[in-house]
């Protein structure tokens, strides 16, 4: 349920909100918007405590909330959702794009993928050091030396980092050198990992899982929120379903229903939607089109040698051109992309 606190509240009248809830054995969650502010109460409730609230100094009203997940749910905060990274404002008016490497593999590559997709509009560097893989057998990352590699590529372009965090174990680690904690598609109910990086203070960005519908997916992202952590993004990156032409099924439209059902800022993936690279354009494209408040693509120098995921990664020239293309779209969508090195800043 929620509380809704009438305008003008005092602090003790909210404290005596929190305070009744603690003692009724549930959490409460405080989001002051520009117009109310609201207190949503996690756990499991009871008829009898609305009418408790209801009588409290301050309160409003009381709404029941027929949704499972609560902190993501635009009933709890109607405002948009904005995270902060540096200078970048993810879920704002402009677009965020995320570009780099599946994996790390080399300092040369990353180094070079850095350069080339900063010169061409990205504003955030991806690059995975830990990586899991279908098979124990292919390439699962470099570790703690991938986040090295990643870290100086940072020391030299200027782009945050967000990269994969495989186990509540390597949390801490990930943290020390990334700027966003991504959690994969594979993780998406690992709910000891959801718990820990929902206890850092970094942005998490959380994949949704090949097979969860979107209240799952909301739900984990409710895991995070729930510790503390509001600095939650989603990304959609391709269900499975019985097309095997493509990796996964790029589900566009999820875009728009949880730009309904949330306030969090939605990523598209349309690299793993895909796992063809030249797929990737057209959906890039439509998931824009649709909503997301920004893209995550794998660009590589030389796709044909990647240890991982070369037949869904661009090249640096497809990249550009793809930036181009972006360009008149997000404009008719009143967005806009990422200033280039070198691009005049209007006054």
């Amino acid at each position: 349920m929620l509380v809704v606190m009438k305008k003008g509240s005092t602090p003790d009248e909210l404290s005596g909100v929190i305070g009744k809830i603690t003692q009724s054995g549930l959490a409460g969650h405080i989001s002051q918007g520009v117009e109310r502010t609201v207190i949503g109460v996690v756990g499991q409730t009871y008829p009898e405590l609305r009418d408790m609230l209801e009588l409290l100094p301050g309160v409003d009203e009381v709404i029941p909330i027929s949704k499972p997940y609560k902190l993501s749910s635009r009933e709890f905060q109607h405002e948009d959702t904005k995270i902060k990274v540096g200078d970048i404002i993810i879920g704002g008016e402009e677009l965020v794009i995320i570009a780099g490497p599946c994996a790390v593999e080399t300092e040369k590559q990353v180094l070079d993928t850095a350069r080339a997709v900063k010169a061409a509009g990205a504003n955030i560097l991806r690059g995975g050091a830990f990586k899991p893989s279908t098979s124990p057998y292919q390439f699962r990352g470099l570790g703690k030396e991938g986040l090295e590699i990643l870290a100086l590529a940072r020391a030299e372009t200027g782009l945050p980092l967000i990269t994969e965090v495989l186990t509540p174990h390597d949390v801490d680690l990930v943290a020390k050198y990334a700027d966003i904690l991504q959690i994969g598609a594979r993780n998406m109910q690992n709910f000891t990992l959801l718990d820990e990086v929902g206890k850092v203070k970094k942005p998490v960005m959380l994949k949704r899982g090949m097979s969860a519908t979107i209240q799952e997916w909301l739900l984990s992202a409710e895991y995070i929120l729930s510790q503390g952590n509001r600095q939650v993004m989603l990304c959609e990156r391709g269900i499975r379903t019985f097309e095997t032409y493509t990796r996964n099924t790029l589900d566009v439209s999820a875009i728009p229903v949880v730009k309904k059902l949330s306030h969090l800022p939605i990523i598209a993936d349309p690299s793993h939607g895909t796992g063809k690279w030249y797929l990737v354009a057209p959906l890039a494209l439509a998931s824009v089109a649709a909503g997301a408040d920004g893209l995550m693509i794998e660009v590589h120098p030389n796709p044909d040698q990647a240890l991982k995921d070369g037949a869904q990664s661009l090249t640096f020239e497809s990249f550009e051109q793809l930036m181009a293309q972006l360009a008149p779209l997000a404009s008719s969508v009143q967005r806009k992309l990422p200033a280039k090195p070198g691009d005049k800043i209007d006054q």
